[in-house]
């Protein structure tokens, strides 16, 4: 019995101790604050020989418990004291602010350069960010001695600059943050800005240009600076781009896919993929001939309502991450056809050119009373045809590519189909036609249904989830 009691008490202190930690792991969370905010923040930054010393000062400031994140390359971040309450969220090891009324916060912290500031030299990622925040507006101060001269550009519009007696001063203010900063020495200057691009170049550009600029219709108003390079800064963010020239067609096509690239996820997607998404976006088409082709071939397909309905369709994948497949499934809704297509999967596998638009049929096919998941049905151009590869062979005949065409064989029957001839060969005996029986399709062969049921000597039987294919008996 008392070994009972014993056990008891030992598995309630356990199970206790347990709801402890749970507990406290909980109110963690709730002290932490699991919601998205935004807020703003000013940022000055002093450039002493081989390091940026820098303030930032965090505003509007949720009242909840705020973890920071430092700048990898970060060194001696502490509170700084911009007033009586600057510092009193901040905890003791400087990993965040805790819940507490003050809006305001600022920090401090030193970015080392080592070797100092170098031509056309992007530094990365080297401001403090907030888990969880956003900021909403940001404004960037940079003083620099008077002796270093050179161009600091980062994303947001330039408000102004001044060479003084000791310091030269830039100052940036726009909507948004900030991750990255670039500093070149030489000619290069702000030329002209719009409310979404600011220009820097070697030369002053010309007023066409500028006008020509404020057509384009871009996905967001988010300021992006653009850079006249020679030789790109090979890594960038989203709001610094780098051309080695400026045409209104570079300039449309990089920013407008800098821009895509921020606001959507793309998994394991090749570049077209991200300019047929673009190019409806913006409904103007843009970049490669593939992405040209494919948006042409989309649209010549579908009727006005489909292409209406695609558009929304891609504006309102939201955070949804996007991927060859989920590109061929959205594309099957919007068409509404009983089938399915798999046009960009099947266009990401086609090195050379682009793949046709076709469609599938998802039914099994089974031959002979055996399901067989290599043949497939598809539809192309108004034609229903099978895989000539994979469903012949279940038939008894070989099949192959050869000199004059594709050749199939059985014992007792050969055929030969030449390639857009109008004939095929049954026999060694030639016989005319006015539709192709054996179609290639990229670097697929297929057969033509009447033609199979023709030449082949099969019966089919479709159904609602299978279509079955047997030879004809023999009279």
């Amino acid at each position: 019995m008392k070994f009972a009691l014993s056990f008891f008490s030992i598995l309630a202190l356990i199970i206790a101790g347990a709801l402890f930690f749970q507990y406290h792991a909980y109110s963690s969370d709730l002290e932490t604050g699991g919601e998205d905010f935004h807020y703003s923040q000013e940022i000055e930054i002093v450039y002493r020989e081989n390091s940026l010393d820098i303030r930032q000062h965090f505003k509007n400031l949720p009242n909840q418990k705020v973890k920071i994140k430092w700048p990898e390359k970060a060194v001696n971040p502490s509170c700084f004291i911009e007033n009586e309450k600057s510092c009193d969220r901040l905890s003791e090891e400087v990993s965040y602010f805790a819940k507490g009324e003050a809006k305001s916060q600022s920090v401090s912290y030193i970015i080392p350069i080592k070797g100092g500031l170098k031509n056309k030299m992007l530094l990365q990622n080297i401001f403090a960010t907030l888990t969880n925040g956003e900021a909403s507006y940001t404004i960037v101060h940079i003083s620099t001695d008077s002796k270093v001269e050179g161009q600091w550009v980062t994303g947001l519009p330039l408000v102004g600059q001044q060479k003084l007696a000791l310091v030269n001063y830039v100052m940036f203010s726009g909507y948004g943050t900030v991750h990255d900063i670039y500093w070149q020495t030489g000619g290069l200057a702000p030329q002209e800005k719009t409310p979404v691009l600011s220009i820097y170049a070697q030369q002053a550009v010309s007023q066409e240009f500028l006008k020509a600029l404020e057509n384009i219709q871009f996905l967001s108003d988010e300021h992006i600076a653009i850079i006249q390079e020679k030789s790109p800064v090979i890594a960038h963010d989203d709001r610094l781009l780098f051309l080695p020239t400026l045409t209104v067609e570079a300039v449309k096509q990089e920013v407008i896919l800098s821009q895509i690239k921020s606001q959507f996820t793309f998994e394991d997607a090749p570049e077209w993929l991200l300019e047929v998404v673009a190019s409806y976006l913006v409904n103007d088409v843009i970049g490669t001939d593939k992405a040209k082709k494919i948006v042409q071939t989309l649209n010549d397909y579908m009727t006005a309502s489909q292409q209406q309905a695609w558009q929304d369709t891609l504006k309102n994948m939201g955070d949804e991450p996007i991927t060859l497949a989920t590109m061929d499934q959205h594309l099957s809704q919007v068409l509404g056809t009983d089938v399915k297509t798999s046009y960009f999967t099947l266009n990401a596998a086609q090195e050379q050119g682009t793949y046709p638009l076709l469609f599938e049929d998802a039914r099994s096919v089974y031959v002979d009373g055996t399901q067989r998941e290599d043949v497939h049905v598809i539809l192309y151009e108004g034609q229903i045809l099978y895989t000539a590869d994979t469903l012949l062979p279940y038939l008894g005949y070989s099949v192959g590519e050869g000199e004059h065409g594709y050749y199939v064989n059985s014992d007792s029957r050969t055929f030969r189909f030449p390639q857009d001839h109008g004939f095929y060969v049954f026999n060694q005996r030639r016989y005319s036609t006015i539709s192709e029986p054996i179609i290639k399709i990229a670097d697929r062969y297929y057969v033509e249904e009447a033609w199979l049921q023709r030449l082949f000597l099969v019966e089919l039987r479709k159904e609602d989830k299978q279509i079955q294919v047997s030879m004809q008996e023999q009279q």
